[in-house]
């Protein structure tokens, strides 16, 4: 149902984009970037965070890694992860397949700006096989992402 979702969103806000569903699984970041044939941190992550009561996503590039000082400063509290339950549960995307479309329920989303660097990513799109092509920045503004810094520098 969670790729349903996804598909429906890209039907109503932006039919030029495809769904691209692979035979092979890839929920890693690893395994996105070799079913893709782009490097890794171009793959497009999908954080479920959590400060205080309010949850959040964060998508960042694929190499990433959030920087615990900057992310509390951004978000005015300590940043932990979801659990693998609550994130299919409020998202309604399972683990390796999570994106900022097609949620079960409006989620703030925020994108890093570490995805800048690219001319396109590759998020995934609702299931562990699935994921679409798309402009950092076209992402940003379907999703109605605020742009933050919240990830140390790749490298």
């Amino acid at each position: 149902m969670s790729l349903e979702t996804v598909r429906a969103f890209f039907a109503n806000k932006a039919p030029d984009i495809a769904v691209i569903e692979l035979s092979t699984r890839t929920a890693t970041v690893a395994e996105a970037a070799a079913g893709h044939g782009v490097a890794p941190a171009q793959i497009a992550k999908t954080l479920s965070i959590r400060i205080g009561d309010q949850v959040a996503l964060v998508v960042t590039r694929g190499d990433a890694r959030l920087d615990n000082r900057k992310a509390k400063a951004v978000f005015g509290g300590k940043v932990r992860m979801l659990d693998l339950g609550e994130v299919e549960a409020l998202t309604g995307h399972p683990v390796g397949g999570v994106c900022p479309f097609g949620l079960a329920a409006p989620l703030p989303v925020y994108c890093d700006v570490s995805l800048r660097a690219f001319d396109e990513v590759v998020p995934a799109a609702g299931s562990t096989n699935s994921a679409v092509r798309i402009t950092p920045g076209r992402m940003g503004e379907l999703t109605g992402a605020v742009w933050v810094d919240v990830c140390q520098e790749p490298g």
